[in-house]
């Protein structure tokens, strides 16, 4: 096996994960599991550790260029370059000041955002207060819904492939793709009350951010490999 061709086993290996884990959260609202001994601190643990999961993603997203070097599987070569050279390219949301990433960025004022890390950052930020209401204060939102939680997977899928959509449509689906997660979480929690359930659910939410992590990883490296503009990616032979 190539080495190349590890990076993209593993990413499929993460999507059809993924989407299983999708699958399983729409069979525990079909099918909630029998109820357990009650666990009286299940829901400040829980949303003590979503809060957790939150706020280490808004942390990641202003600091993107660490968070990308943690994952070493697709990083783009061509890009990381760009950090540390002396390259006259421009970066305009840690993203190159090329054409091709121009749909990554979002403009506000005279200041460039990255429209996924700007939507990440919306969507935490929402789901931590929502959190909050929820596991902190105590606030119920209804009943479960079945539907709400094929509108969470929905948001989740969606966060997947974010790379297909441009600026502000970009941001406003990261923002969904985050606050997916939490509305997942909250419908499985109402349902089930079950300690060990909401573990798993935070354990696809991590494997979920990862996955997307991922991806996006892959498609920024596909869209660098594809170009022969840029003056680091043709001196480093990627182009």
């Amino acid at each position: 096996m190539t080495r190349h061709k590890q990076p993209i086993l593993l990413l499929v290996f993460m999507v059809v994960v993924s989407i299983f884990g999708l699958f399983t959260t729409f069979m525990v609202m079909l099918y909630p599991p029998q109820p357990s001994t009650t666990v009286p601190w299940r829901k400040p643990f829980i949303g003590s550790v979503f809060a957790l999961i939150c706020i280490l993603g808004i942390i990641a997203v202003f600091f993107p260029r660490k968070c990308a070097q943690s994952f070493g599987p697709l990083t783009n070569e061509a890009q990381m370059n760009l950090v540390t050279s002396n390259a006259s390219i421009m970066l305009k949301g840690h993203h190159p000041d090329c054409k091709e990433f121009s749909p990554h960025v979002i403009k506000v004022g005279d200041m460039f955002f990255c429209a996924a890390c700007t939507g990440l950052l919306l969507g935490a930020a929402t789901a931590l207060a929502g959190a909050f209401v929820y596991f902190g204060v105590g606030i119920d939102f209804g009943q479960t819904s079945l539907l709400a939680v094929l509108v969470g997977d929905a948001g989740i899928i969606l966060g997947f492939v974010q790379f297909r959509f441009k600026n502000f449509v970009r941001l406003i689906v990261n923002t969904a793709f985050v606050f997916s997660a939490f509305l997942v979480l909250v419908e499985i929690d109402t349902l089930a009350k079950s300690f060990f359930t909401d573990i798993y659910v935070l354990l696809l939410i991590v494997f979920w951010l990862l996955t997307r992590i991922q991806i996006s990883k892959w498609n920024n490296r596909r869209i660098c490999l594809a170009c022969q503009t840029c003056e680091v990616n043709k001196r480093n032979g990627s182009g």
